[in-house]
């Protein structure tokens, strides 16, 4: 689960980390008030989405007044802000932050993240912070230093010299930036983040170290344990099929191809995506049910990918273990008619009860085409779509 900067901020703070003060703004006419709380004569007004790139796309101004800070916030409250990372449709902003300009002497990066390769905490620190990091990491990737921290053993006084090494610290400024590192690891840890990125991280003009961007992402699987944060899910920010996906416990997520999948466990998903591209096609998304879906569950799924009017046909990919084929294929043909269904529809099941399944299919009166095999469905659906 992803938030916005400034709820990231308000996180950092709590464990010790500096960030500039700022207020978030949800209206216009909360401008005034929420104003007072900023002392510097210069202002930065920030466009809130969950995305990167939003300097280069507009979404970040600085200001000298209060009356160039409404009429900037009126601009932008309510723009479709494209970026890079939002695609060519964009998001609309509904929420932006104020907060006092800095006084930058040099920015750096800093992230902190889940290494599920080394099953280990991984900080990557870079010189280079600020807009152009990606640039950074393609063409001079010796820039950026990637220290693993063994999370039984923690935070070290050596890890945490080697994590700031890149940023050549002036010596008043070193006991600061090894604080702020410690109250990155203590929130990526006690939060159940996967990731923590600072980019910039900035030296100020009077040798401050000091967090002036700030993105948090979460495990959906812990938020269980943190209701604070699941509180600041912002739906505004997600897909409606994601959103509607999470109230059946489903793991959805939207893709730009043609082909909708619905598979049951994420092993299996992945490999009919590739085969669906092997053959030479594009899946519309991940989906998977998971190995206990009730009907209703895969009749939810079925109509999830439907409401995506990319989608050209559907191919259902089931391997029965603790999952029913015969289940599945009530699912199927219930949301089928009741969607009326007109994509062409492909259908391999393999396992428990597929035999009871495959006969439930044949006998529902819908043009369902059957597979065998994996290799099979892609070949099937890929040439129905043609």
């Amino acid at each position: 689960m992803n938030i916005h900067e400034h709820q990231a901020k308000d996180i950092l703070k709590k464990f010790g980390a500096p960030v500039p003060t700022g207020v978030p703004i949800f209206a216009l006419n909360e401008i005034d008030e929420k104003v007072k709380n900023i002392k510097t004569n210069k202002i930065v007004l920030k466009a809130q989405i969950h995305a990167g790139g939003r300097g280069k796309a507009g979404g970040v101004k600085v200001v000298d007044s209060i009356e160039k800070l409404k009429e900037e916030a009126k601009i932008l409250l309510g723009k479709v802000l494209v970026t890079h990372q939002t695609g060519p449709q964009g998001r609309e902003v509904k929420r932006l932050y104020i907060e006092e300009a800095s006084e930058i002497s040099k920015e750096f990066y800093l992230s902190c993240l889940v290494d599920r390769a080394s099953s280990k905490i991984a900080f990557i620190s870079s010189a280079e912070g600020g807009m152009d990091i990606e640039e950074v990491a393609n063409k001079t990737p010796e820039k950026i230093i990637t220290t693993r921290i063994n999370l039984a053993n923690g935070l070290s006084k050596n890890d945490i010299a080697q994590i700031l090494k890149p940023y050549n610290l002036p010596i008043e400024s070193v006991e600061q930036a090894e604080k702020l590192i410690q109250s990155v690891f203590d929130a990526l840890v006690n939060t159940d983040a996967n990731l923590i990125e600072v980019n910039p991280l900035i030296l100020t003009k009077d040798n401050k170290v000091m967090c002036l961007d700030a993105k948090i992402n979460f495990d959906p699987n812990a938020l269980y344990r943190h209701p604070d944060i699941l509180s600041l899910r912002d739906l505004n920010e997600e897909d409606p099929a994601e959103i509607e996906a999470s109230k059946y416990d489903l793991a959805y997520i939207k893709l730009d191809g043609e082909i909708g999948c619905m598979v049951n466990g994420a092993g299996l998903a992945m490999a009919t995506m590739d085969i669906i591209k092997l053959y030479g096609s594009e899946p519309a998304n991940f989906l998977d049910v998971g190995g206990g879906a009730t009907k209703e569950k895969v009749s939810a799924a079925f109509k999830i990918i439907l409401s995506d009017k990319n989608v050209k046909g559907i191919l259902i990919n089931i391997f029965g273990g603790i999952m029913r084929c015969d289940v599945i294929a009530e699912g199927v043909i219930a949301a089928a008619k009741e969607t009326n269904l007109t994509v062409p529809l492909v259908v391999r099941l393999a396992g428990t009860k597929f035999e009871e399944g495959k006969k439930i299919l044949e006998q529902s009166g819908l043009k369902i085409i059957p597979a065998s095999t994996l290799s099979e469905a892609a070949q099937k659906i890929v040439e129905a779509i043609k």
